[in-house]
Order: structure tokens, then C-alpha cells, then sequence
């Protein structure tokens, strides 16, 4: 039993589902999102969407819960749009933007310039005192996610100091130093 997959998913005011065989696309005031599904059904009844699956094989359980989830995030995404925070540790660490250009001074010999995709909006946010944050938001939590981990690869945060890349809130799993 799947406790996922069963859920209803509910869908806000001003966004439209439509399903073509066996594409879904959503539709809402941020955008527009599109997913190939195969192995269960999907219908729209009553402003709620409901995911069901033929069998209770292996693979249609997986996939019960698998398309659940990713149609909640379409819809999420669509209405409210998602958000990812890295924090750049470290002393000299910089970020700047100018449009879909990302700037990053993370320590190396060079700067590193990340072109992003045009769906995803950044916002580099530097205060005195504070460490630079580098701020991604866009309709697909996918994408988000992407990049995020993408820019984040650039400089790992390493267990000693807890120096480089990290999402906001992260907890970092720090080691002892040599002992003198």
C-alpha cells in the first residue's frame, strides 16, 4: 500500500492540469511545467488530482508514489515556486550576478562564471559580517535543485574549517583537528 501515491493532490486556485496520453502539463501563474509519465493513471476531479496504479506489482508501486510526488511538485512549483540557499564559507569567498551570469571567487587562480538557465532567477546577497549568499528561485524543482548542487560541486564544504559551498541550514559533519 502505497501511503504516498494515495494522497490526493490538491490543486490551488488558478492552476490547470491538462493530461495527453501519457503527458501531464500544469499550468499556472508562474509557468508552465510538462512530465512524461507510464505505469499508472492519472485523473482530475473536484479541483483534487488522484493518482492510481493497475497492479500491485514492484514496479507500478514505485511508480505510484514516484509520480505523486512529482506532480505535487509541478503544482508547488507552478503556484508558489521553489527556493535554494548557498552559503559560501570562507574567507575572501565572493558572489556577484549580473543577469543569468553567477560570478564566483571561490579561492582558485580565477573566477568562476556560471551562465544559468533562463528559467531560474538568482539573487547574490553580501552583507558586512556575514558570509555571501547565493540566492536561486525558479517553477521547477528540478532545475533548482540542479544547479544548486552543480554550483555547490565548484567548492565542497571540506570537515576541517567547514570552508566552501553549503545550503543554508545544513549541518556539517566537522573532525577533529591533530591534537599537539
Amino acid at each position: 500500500m502505497s501511503r504516498i501515491g494515495n494522497n490526493p493532490i490538491a490543486i490551488p486556485e488558478g492552476v490547470t492540469i491538462e493530461i495527453n496520453d501519457n503527458i501531464i502539463s500544469v499550468k499556472g501563474k508562474l509557468g508552465e511545467l510538462t512530465q512524461e509519465f507510464s505505469g499508472v493513471a492519472v485523473k482530475v476531479e473536484d479541483g483534487q488530482a488522484f493518482v492510481t496504479r493497475p497492479s500491485d506489482s514492484k514496479e507500478h508501486k514505485a511508480k505510484h508514489g514516484l509520480y505523486r510526488s512529482l506532480i505535487t511538485n509541478m503544482v508547488d512549483g507552478v503556484s508558489k515556486g521553489w527556493t535554494k540557499e548557498l552559503e559560501l564559507v570562507g574567507v575572501g569567498y565572493r558572489a556577484s550576478n549580473q543577469g543569468q551570469k553567477l560570478e564566483l571567487a571561490l579561492g582558485f587562480s580565477h573566477n568562476i562564471v556560471f551562465n544559468l538557465a533562463s528559467e531560474v532567477k538568482v539573487e547574490t546577497i553580501s552583507e558586512k559580517g556575514k558570509n555571501p549568499i547565493v540566492k536561486l528561485t525558479s517553477h521547477d524543482k528540478q532545475l533548482v535543485g540542479h544547479i544548486a548542487a552543480k554550483i555547490r560541486s565548484f567548492r565542497r564544504p571540506e570537515p576541517y574549517k567547514g570552508k566552501g559551498i553549503k545550503f543554508v541550514g545544513e549541518i556539517l559533519r566537522r573532525k577533529a583537528g591533530k591534537s599537539a
